[in-house]
């Protein structure tokens, strides 16, 4: 089998045989392909694209490339969540203790954030002594026990995809479908998911502007899933504004606490349930969404939900008194509100530079090496429809110096007024289930 042909076959639009496929992600891991073919035949997948066959194929291939995370020791369908990523994204500090409330477990393998904040190792470290570092035994038990665990990206997953992944970023082919669906769902089924609910955001904030681009991706994966045997399902939400009102580690704790206890933002609250019901339903554990999301608003009511965030925090070697007295979190310095200048109604709020903002406080990092501050952040107190005086608060910024002016300049450019009452966007633009 040569290389050549396989590019001309793409680039002529024709069909990659499977064996074809496990032959070019072998023998590229293996470093025995060069770099200049494997963009070659990248480029010809991203203008031809790939059948469903083709990205079940590809995605296979590199699950197969690396490690595979085996959590047959652990009772039930296990299920994992992605997110494609967003501005004050809380979603799994949230969903995790709901869910595993309801008797589904989640056995949860979590990364670290380059961008505007931390990921959701980066948010439980600012809980004093909690670690992801746990044994396969221990982490088995605590998911047996607890329906719950949290550790850090570990072995050899996916090195495929990782080698894939940095060439696409300099040769053009990031934002291709086939590439994207195969890359995010080889590293959760390596994972070791039995099952995997899809949160895919669009908007000004998220990697897919436009709701098409994005129903597109998220019909993909949901595909290669449930043709790899994995019950998936997917949602398409909102993310041009920042979810929630927290931007930063130990403030979108914060927030979490305050969900599980029913207190949290209306739409962090609504996409949590939303995604929480999805994750019941292919646990096994309700009939449809319906009969999930009750099962969902009662592990809240009764408090069980936030009893099960406690114990999980405690058994990571975390400070579980955060929960009720979140003071303990890490506390930023200073704090200063941004006053708004006009009278009106908040017609927009750029995400993505909102979330450049709170990184620029230090709470989320521009390169790998960055050091973040759990500390700090930025919390919004008016989102778009929200009316607005003279002078009343927009937002505080909690920082740990008093250099704040560039922080200042991007909140005051990028909040959007209008005289007009504006409507608030639609949070959840659709679910996909097949």
């Amino acid at each position: 089998m040569r290389m050549v042909d396989l590019i001309e076959n793409k680039r002529n639009g024709q069909e990659l045989t499977t064996e074809e496929i496990h032959f070019f992600i072998e023998q590229y891991t293996n470093e025995n392909i060069p770099d200049y073919q494997a963009s070659a035949l990248l480029m010809a997948i991203y203008f031809q694209d790939m059948t469903d066959r083709e990205r079940a194929d590809l995605t296979i291939a590199m699950v197969e490339s690396g490690d595979q995370i085996d959590l047959s020791g652990i009772e039930g369908i296990k299920v994992d969540k992605h997110s494609t990523g967003g501005v004050g994204d809380t979603t799994t500090l949230v969903l995790g203790p709901l869910v595993a409330a309801c008797g589904v477990p989640v056995a949860k393998m979590s990364g670290r954030g380059l961008g505007h904040t931390g990921g959701t190792i980066d948010k439980l470290e600012a809980i004093e002594g909690f670690h992801v570092e746990l044994t396969t035994e221990l982490f088995t038990k605590q998911v047996n026990e607890l329906k719950l665990a949290v550790i850090g990206q570990s072995g050899n997953l996916t090195p495929a995809d990782k080698k894939l992944y940095a060439l696409r970023d300099v040769t053009g082919t990031v934002n291709s479908i086939p590439l994207i669906a195969s890359s995010i769902m080889s590293k959760k089924i390596a994972a070791g998911a039995d099952a995997i609910v899809l949160d895919v955001k669009t908007g000004e904030g998220a990697f897919m502007k436009s709701v098409d681009d994005a129903r597109n991706l998220a019909r993909a994966m949901v595909k290669i899933g449930n043709d790899l045997g994995r019950h998936t399902m997917a949602i398409i939400s909102d993310m041009s504004q920042p979810l929630g009102y927290a931007i930063g580690n130990a403030l979108e704790v914060q927030e979490a606490i305050d969900t599980l206890r029913g207190k949290g933002p209306a739409d962090l609250t609504e996409l949590c349930l939303v995604l929480g019901s999805q994750m019941v339903v292919v646990g096994g554990k309700a009939k449809d969404l319906d009969e999930a999301r009750k099962m969902l608003i009662e592990v809240i009511d009764n408090g069980s939900a936030l009893d099960i965030f406690k114990d999980f925090i405690k058994s990571q070697g975390g400070n579980p008194a955060v929960v009720d007295s979140p003071e303990l979190l890490p506390q930023a310095e200073f704090s200063f509100e941004v006053p708004s200048k006009v009278s009106g109604y908040v017609s927009f709020i750029e995400a993505n530079e909102i979330g450049t903002a709170a990184m620029l406080l230090g709470a989320g990092r521009a390169t790998k090496e960055s050091v973040i501050d759990l500390a700090v952040g930025i919390v919004l107190h008016k989102k778009v429809g929200d009316v607005v005086t003279e002078g009343e608060s927009l937002a505080t910024i909690h920082a740990n110096s008093k250099n704040v002016e560039e922080v200042l300049e991007i909140l005051y450019k990028y909040y959007e007024f209008s005289k007009q009452p504006s409507i608030a966007p639609q949070l959840i633009k659709e679910i996909i289930t097949q």
